[in-house]
């Protein structure tokens, strides 16, 4: 069903049938990614979904179509901010760095980071992350069965190489304290993000308990390492160039100047981030920089085990390209049928599956009316499965990437990094990571699916709910 335009009549939202008093809430519970792909056949490109007993009931407004995404994100992004309940109890938990931030908080800490963020700066990570690839793939040789689940595989992977990029030579002492805390910190905002009333925090209940213990324990690695960053740093120091190191040095010139990136950040406007900010912003990177990045590969890895021919494909052009030598960060343009898997994967299993606003102002979207106050989601797990942009959209097919085909789509057809002016400030290196370890897995070994379909879960970002099991052969035994 098409949405209306711009021409048409401004019409009220149409609403997706649910229960009597309980509207959708049990559906949205059971799976909410396929409530919203329901919602859009149903009743188009603008539905409102009710969930919850009168007196608590909340409303989504969902804008499904490319061009909603667009103005919600880009065009319009000022009346749709980030002031709903999901996104502060993910201040309450992770705190005010670029994912939660806004107005003059956002606009200072995106020029402090930026410097840090340029391809050039980025493209140095590229040797960190070929070598926690390269530990990772030697331990498949002694994996029971020659069984790797790979969704499990390459959240250890991802985690390893953003804390190497960030702590440098503390890797050890914050991957296990990461691996065990976060799972309890993002299942606790998940819940009272979703719940239609919360007891406060400080309450002494076991959800609570158990959540301030992990916010205490991960708090407390992260503020060590920053107080010995910045007791170490210093002109005549010789701290090294992770990431924990450019950042304390932002707005106080060595941001910038570590890239010749110009004065952002230096001119005194806002100043350096205190301790405080800094462990927000820690906590931000490790959560958008492991999670969404595992979530590309590993359902990269698994669908190319299910379509041996593409896999077959993508080796042949990394044999071709690499040879036997480390891949480096200028091998991601010559890679581009590896991209186009990795694109396509994230078409199908995109890293944030729903993005949330809440609207300032009353704006017509689509044709129809979203009222001021309004909670709006956009979804690129339903905008990327729009028959109307992706023909038998369920099919993987790479090809759906090539440069034709990109050109000849709406640019919000696929947006797995947001859009817009608040855009995800770390997409070049989730695609070079993403890219890199992909060809070096399809170098070394040969993939075959043990689990032909992999169940997902849509948290703060897309995970398997499953395992995403497969047998691995070396190809060079």
């Amino acid at each position: 069903m098409a949405a209306g335009t711009a021409a048409e009549p401004v019409g009220a939202v149409p609403e997706l049938a649910g229960v009597p008093v309980l509207g959708s809430l049990f559906d949205l519970k059971a799976d909410s990614l396929g409530t919203f792909l329901r919602a859009r056949e149903l009743h188009g490109d603008v539905v409102r979904i009710a969930a919850g007993p009168p007196g608590l009931r909340s409303e989504l407004y969902c804008v499904f179509s490319a061009e909603g995404a667009q103005q919600v994100l880009a065009s319009e992004s000022a009346n749709f901010r980030k002031d709903n309940r999901f996104y502060q109890e993910i201040r309450d938990s992770f705190g005010n760095g670029l994912l939660t931030s806004q107005d003059e908080d956002y606009v200072r800490q995106r020029r402090l980071v930026q410097p840090l963020f340029t391809r050039r700066r980025v493209d140095g990570y590229a040797g960190a992350v070929a070598t926690e690839t390269a530990a990772t793939l030697a331990g498949w040789r002694e994996a029971p069965g020659g069984v790797v689940d790979v969704a499990r595989a390459m959240t250890h992977l991802s985690l390893r190489a953003v804390s190497r990029i960030l702590f440098g030579t503390d890797v050890e002492a914050t991957v296990e304290v990461v691996d065990r805390c976060f799972p309890v910190i993002t299942e606790y905002v998940l819940r009272r993000g979703y719940s239609p009333a919360n007891l406060p925090r400080h309450w002494p209940t076991a959800a609570n308990r158990r959540a301030a213990a992990a916010l205490d324990e991960l708090y407390g690695v992260c503020d060590r390492i920053i107080a010995e960053r910045r007791s170490a740093a210093g002109p005549s120091s010789a701290a090294g160039e992770d990431l924990l190191t450019l950042l304390s040095g932002a707005g106080a010139g060595a941001g910038a100047a570590a890239d010749g990136a110009g004065d952002a950040g230096a001119d005194g406007a806002g100043g350096a981030f205190d301790a405080g900010e800094l462990r927000d912003q820690v906590l931000v990177f490790l959560l958008a920089g492991h999670e969404t990045t595992a979530t590309s590969l590993a359902f990269a890895l698994h669908l190319l085990a299910r379509h041996p021919e593409q896999q077959d494909r993508a080796r042949e052009e990394v044999r071709r390209v690499l040879g036997d030598r480390t891949p480096q960060a200028a091998d991601l343009d010559r890679l581009p049928y590896v991209t186009r898997v990795l694109k396509e994967a994230m078409r199908l299993y995109p890293a944030a599956p729903v993005i949330g606003r809440k609207a300032v102002a009353a704006a017509v979207v689509g044709g129809r009316t979203v009222p001021a106050g309004a909670d709006v989601i956009v979804a690129p797990w339903v905008t990327h499965r729009d028959p109307r942009y992706w023909p038998d959209p369920e099919r993987f097919d790479p090809e759906r990437f090539a440069p034709e085909a990109e050109a000849a789509r709406p640019r919000y057809a696929w947006f797995p990094f947001g859009g817009g002016p608040r855009a995800c400030i770390g997409q070049h290196f989730s695609m070079l990571e993403s890219v890199l370890a992909l060809a070096m897995a399809l170098r070394s070994y040969a993939f075959e699916a043990v689990d032909t379909a992999v169940p997902v879960s849509a948290g703060i970002t897309l995970r398997a709910a499953g395992p995403a099991r497969c047998r691995v052969r070396p190809l060079d035994a």
